[in-house]
Formats: C-alpha cells, structure tokens, sequence
C-alpha cells in the first residue's frame, strides 16, 4: 500500500544515503528518505513525497534525542580534528579523504562506495623516465607496470600473483608485451581479476585498471611492460630505508633450498630487504625491515608457507645509506669507516652500508669526501 502524503509514520534510521540522509524502511519494505537523522535514531517522520517503491519524508519529532546528540557531538569533533574536505587537494595527493563506517555491521559501506566512484579521479598521466615525455592514458599503445607481488596466494597451487596497473591503451588476454627491464616480448597469457576471494578471468582492461598476472620469476615491483614501436618505461618505486635490522640462518641445514626460495619471494613483495656479504651466499643474511611486527610476520610466513624454521638475532644497526658511487672504481674496502660499520649487498647486486648510528653516518660522510650515499634506492 503507497504511503499517503502528510502521512505520520514511526520509524527507526538504518544507515544513511549517499547524500548524508537517513534511511528507514516502512512496514511495508519501502524505503523512506530523511534528512537530519542518522543511523539508530528512532523518529516520527512525516511522508511529504510517495515515489512508488521509495518515499522522502521530513523529520517530526526525534525519538531519540541522545542518540541523535551523541552523533552530533562526535561529528564535531571531527570537523575540528580534521581538515575540511578539497577535492583539488585530494586529486594533488595533498590531501585524503577518510570514510567512517562498519562492513561487519554494513553500516557505511554503500555511501563510501557511492563516493569513491564520484570522488575517483580519471587515470592520470605518467611520466616516461627515458624521456620526460608524459604518457598520454588514451593513446592507443598499451603501457603498465608491476607495483606488487604477493606469493602463495592459492597455498595449494604455490601461485605467485603481479599486479598490474594499466597507465595507457588497452589489455586483452593473450596479448604479447615487451618487458623493458628483461629486454624481451611475453605473453600475457591470463588476467585476473580478484574480490576478497574470488577470482574473474579478465579478457579486457584499460588506463586505470588493476589486474593480477601469474608470475613465474619474472617480474619485479616497479617493471614497465609496453607495446609500440616507441618504448616507454617508468620509474621505479622508491624503497624506503629500514629501521630494523636481525641475522637470519636456518636451524635446518637440509632446509637451504625452502629457505632460499621464501626468502628470496618474501623480498620480492617488498615486504622485508635482504643484505647479504658483499660477494657472499644466501646461508646467513641481514634482513632489513621498517616495523620490528615484518619480523614476526616473516618468521610465521617461513614457517607455515616453506616449513622452514630460523633463528634471529636482532642487530644494533639502525641506519642504511646506499653507496651511489661506480662500483666499478670505487672499492669500499678503502673507504674510512667507524668499526661498528658493515659493508653488504642486495639481492640485484647494489652495495649499502649499516650504521649503528648518526655520529657514524657523518663520519663517513667527512672522512671520506667522494662517497655519495643515498637514503632512497629503487626496487
């Protein structure tokens, strides 16, 4: 039975709209909009418009004026805790919008989807780092890059899974690609497309989708892959400095080869960095993390995905500096050091030094006045 104009109803706000009005629903599973309420507020609502399977009305009387209260007070204090909302700062990355809500209780999950289609902005424009040139995301030639890779997705597959985000033209299954970094086409032989746990076959994609690759060992974050006489490459993803240092051996010896082959996936996702000797194997290396937790997370990952079990010992080093210097002509075995400083490399060959402090990262710098030392490198 439609709801009649003026009609007086007593009903209880479930969630809100995309527009920030209350939804409540009739005796009769009609939906009925309501300004200036919110989720829990029992209210007297007047009908002031019947749309057939949805009614707007206006509020009467609230029945719950705490409840009500309570949401208001709240709401205040995050206008004067937060900064007010600029789409143009957003889109300049200055500035991130923050959504409040509960899948659990699915309390605030349409609205922020709603508003994460309107607030998404058009694929932007990346910059060819062989060039300078910007990479237009509507011309024709298909461009992407690697930006994560997770491992053992699918335990019972040992899958290896590299996302993709697409920056221009247009993906279809099976197509071939060059891959700039190994200098070779591939075939990208199946998309994937994944939602909490399931999985979609993707046949299409374009400029701004994100799709998952099977990865055989070939990929690293931060590769470009491209199509086009003109190749285009973009530039690598930054790797942060660690902050945390342990040694990592194996108790197992007969476990090297489970081992060498977690650590070296669980490097690969960018989850931890591995040092090494300089020149040296992979019996006893040097893990780097920003958080002491990636400790913990790698111990159970290499326990549970690689049945390898290890022992740790926490190291004093709390600074890293890549050496940018020539490897070719410049020996770091000449260089004047503090004793406490440790000479290592990464997995693709980059040589670093571990500094247990400030005081020794100066003293490389005055004392030896042709070393360049970066706290950034590249992936």
């Amino acid at each position: 039975m439609p709801l009649q104009k003026n009609q007086i109803l007593t009903l209880r706000i479930e969630r809100l709209s995309s527009d920030g009005s209350g939804v409540a629903h009739s005796a009769d599973g009609e939906a009925v909009f309501v300004p200036g309420t919110a989720p829990g507020d029992e209210a007297r609502v007047r009908i002031v418009k019947d749309c057939g399977r949805y009614a707007f009305g206006i509020l009467d009387e609230l029945l719950t004026p705490y409840l009500h209260q309570q949401l208001v007070d709240e709401i205040e204090l995050l206008d004067g805790a937060a900064e007010e909302f600029d789409l143009d700062k957003v889109l300049r990355g200055e500035l991130s919008p923050v959504f409040f809500g509960s899948a659990l209780t699915n309390f605030g999950v349409e609205p922020f989807l709603e508003n994460f289609l309107r607030l998404t902005p058009t694929p932007l424009a990346r910059v060819d780092s062989l060039t300078g040139e910007t990479v237009d995301p509507c011309r024709d030639e298909f461009s992407a890059f690697i930006f994560k890779i997770q491992a053992n997705m699918n335990k019972a597959h040992r899958d290896r899974i590299a996302f993709m985000r697409i920056c221009s033209g247009k993906f279809e299954r099976g197509m071939e690609a060059y891959h700039v970094q190994e200098g070779k086409n591939i075939k990208l032989a199946t998309g994937t497309q994944l939602m909490a746990q399931d999985r979609a076959i993707v046949d299409e994609a374009y400029a701004g989708d994100i799709i998952g690759l099977f990865d055989p060992g070939i990929f690293s974050i931060g590769d470009t892959l491209c199509t086009g006489k003109k190749k285009v490459q973009f530039a690598g993803i930054p790797t942060f400095s660690p902050e945390h240092f342990a040694r990592i051996e194996q108790k197992d010896t007969m476990k090297r080869k489970q081992f060498v082959k977690g650590m070296e996936q669980i490097a690969q996702e960018g989850a931890i960095q591995i040092f090494r000797e300089v020149g040296g194997g992979m019996e006893e290396v040097v893990v780097g993390v920003v958080g002491v937790l990636q400790l913990e997370v790698l111990e159970y990952r290499l326990n549970t995905e690689y049945n390898v079990e290890i022992r740790m010992q926490q190291l004093p080093f709390e600074q890293l500096r890549w050496v940018q210097n020539d490897p070719d002509t410049y020996n770091l075995r000449d260089l004047d050091l503090t004793s406490d400083t440790k000479a290592v490399e990464d997995m693709k060959g980059n040589r670093l030094l571990l500094f247990t402090s400030d005081w020794a990262v100066r003293w490389a710098e005055t004392h030896n006045e042709s070393l360049q030392l970066s706290e950034f490198g590249n992936i």
